[in-house]
């Protein structure tokens, strides 16, 4: 990825962090933004300490200028921008089945889950047919494709933010712009999956063909698309889920 210059969104923790620490080992410029200021700035520094080029940019993506402003803040930082990876997601407790949800609780997880990614698409696309090139990267979900019941908005948000993804790919690609994908199963988390318990985490691995997913297999999976090793490939939703969406998996035989 050298000479990329990206935007890595809700990258203060998380696989969002994996990313951008990636990206900035393989030769990328990279922007970290979140609303967690100190973690953000430590995650720069990090990376400016092992050799490469990171800026912290606070933003909260609720609000559409917010977005705007931090798509041409990282431009003007990096010098142009040529990758953007839509990761930031808000999960959201009012989330819920369809007989139940209120207006606003769905309309709040839309805004941040699909509506948000499409004002910081909309605001690199310019950005990007400048530069004559350009890889956009939206982290959905397998539920997008495979519901768990209560996560009514959620699912939707996602499964749009998969037609997000083929609308780009197919308006941009004569501008040399390709839009994928990344729909991860279960990824470990080390604060939700701290304490772990073993019969859960036997059920869970029991799901999988493989074993379970770690960030970095999702770091791995953004790398090769927003680098030019993936210049043949738009419009896909890669499926990094070791197997569970193909099989029954182990648990069930």
């Amino acid at each position: 990825m050298q000479g990329e210059r990206a935007l890595v969104t809700g990258s203060t923790a998380g696989i969002g962090r994996v990313i951008a620490v990636a990206f900035a080992a393989e030769g990328a410029a990279v922007v970290v933004t979140g609303r967690n200021t100190e973690r953000g700035t430590a995650i720069a520094l990090e990376i400016t300490a092992a050799g490469g080029i990171a800026h912290f940019v606070a933003a909260d993506l609720h609000d559409e200028r917010a977005c705007t402003g931090l798509v041409d803040d990282a431009a003007e930082r990096l010098g142009g921008l040529t990758v953007l990876v839509n990761n930031a997601a808000g999960g959201d407790a009012r989330d819920a089945p369809v007989a139940d949800i209120t207006t606003e609780a769905w309309e709040a997880i839309l805004r941040v889950d699909l509506t948000a990614p499409m004002w910081c698409a909309r605001a690199s696309i310019p950005h990007m047919r400048a530069a004559g090139h350009g890889a956009i990267v939206n982290i959905s979900t397998r539920q997008a494709e495979r519901a768990s019941p209560g996560f009514a908005a959620y699912v939707a948000a996602k499964a749009g933010l998969n037609g997000l993804t083929r609308a780009i790919a197919v308006e941009e690609a004569k501008h040399g712009i390709r839009c994928n994908t990344i729909s991860p199963g279960y990824v470990l988390n080390d604060r939700r999956d701290a304490d772990l318990a073993p019969d859960r985490r036997a059920l869970l691995e029991g799901m999988h063909l493989t074993r379970l997913g770690e960030a970095t297999d999702v770091a791995n999976a953004c790398v090769y698309l927003a680098s030019r090793e993936s210049g043949f490939v738009t419009g896909v939703n890669l499926q990094l889920d070791g197997g569970s969406g193909i099989a029954r998996g182990r648990t069930l035989g």
